[in-house]
């Protein structure tokens, strides 16, 4: 009888650990685990703006401090100053050709090829031409001219200017919903604008009420707007009608606010605290449902919409300077984080 039950408890320990084994593979902790820095590419020094992901090419467009980065997503290899210049702030990618726009903030935008880098032109903008983002409806993209507070559209295929509107305040990140509006966040003036982009006209200013300095801006496809906050919050807004839906705890000192559609997340990387607020957006109202550690001034990102990665331009910092400022970054240390 002895040995019996002896058999008997070991069975029970084995089905009871197989059991638990079960639950946890099919937990959904299990199923989405929290993504993490995977892959660090070095990239030379000096500073950085936004970035993209252009399908076409496999490649990240970096803004840099002296021209336009290009990182090869499969191989991780980088082409230094695939452009050169000044303190590019936006890039984006044209849909559908090898073209890319990208904006110098002493007031131009460079039309250049992708894969090899050839300028096409440059079309003059207003002073601190800073985000970008590409319109289909009107084949432009449209660049926020950040302390000028204007808009210049630029068709790059005539590499021309072909149109301004004047909104005022100091322009930040943009999004479109699809239906010919354009939002805009007006960072000094804590405010949404809403452009139509076919009359070229200011619709209505939408306050941010306990939001302050917007930065980062994206559209979901529920139908809402997610600001990013300088004081750790996470502005959500009905993009229909301007009404204040919710707010979403982040990390200090964000800057960039970018979605993936294909599954459901929204990202919103902070500088401040070095973490990622990661989004679901697969419902009627976004929820923060995890939140990864990434570098400390990591707060501008971009997804690769084919494989999920995500990509955060990040560096090591030295002590704040007595008289005030920006700490300088430490030679060597300029990095491409991959979270995955």
């Amino acid at each position: 009888m002895g040995g019996l039950n002896k058999g008997v408890i070991v069975m029970t320990i084995r089905l009871a650990t197989l059991l638990i084994s079960s639950v946890l593979a099919f937990s959904p902790a299990a199923a989405t685990p929290l993504p993490a820095v995977v892959t660090r590419i070095a990239l030379h020094d000096g500073g950085w703006d936004t970035l993209t992901v252009d399908p076409a090419s496999k490649r990240v467009l970096i803004a840099r401090s002296d021209g336009v980065d290009a990182v090869d997503i499969q191989t991780g290899a980088v082409t230094p100053r695939l452009i050169s210049g000044t303190r590019f702030h936006g890039v984006t990618v044209v849909p559908g050709t090898p073209l890319a726009v990208a904006s110098q903030a002493a007031g131009s935008a460079i039309v250049f090829n992708v894969r090899t880098g050839k300028i096409s032109g440059e079309v003059k903008t207003d002073a601190d031409a800073d985000a970008t983002i590409y319109e289909p409806s009107t084949r432009a993209v449209w660049v926020m001219n950040g302390e000028s507070g204007t808009i210049s559209i630029v068709d790059p295929l005539k590499v021309a200017a072909v149109g301004k509107i004047s909104v005022g305040g100091s322009l930040e990140f943009a999004a479109l919903d699809r239906r010919g509006h354009l939002f805009v966040n007006v960072e000094d003036k804590n405010e949404l604008v809403e452009i139509d982009v076919h009359k070229r006209t200011l619709i209505r200013r939408i306050p941010l009420e306990g939001c302050q300095r917007p930065t980062g801006l994206t559209y979901l496809s529920s139908g809402v707007l997610l600001s990013a906050c300088s004081n750790g919050v996470a502005k959500v807004t009905r993009s229909s009608d301007g009404q204040p839906l919710a707010d979403i705890a982040i990390g200090p000192r964000p800057d960039g606010a970018f979605v993936d559609e294909a599954r459901h997340r929204a990202y919103i990387p902070s500088g401040g605290d070095g973490t990622l607020a990661v989004i679901d957006t697969n419902g009627s109202q976004p929820r923060k449902i995890a939140t990864a550690q990434t570098e400390v001034g990591a707060r501008t990102g971009t997804v690769d919409p084919s494989s999920g990665s995500v990509y955060l331009p990040a560096a090591k910092f030295g002590p704040p300077p007595a008289a005030g400022g920006r700490p300088a970054i430490i030679p060597g240390s300029v990095e491409l984080l991959v979270v995955r």
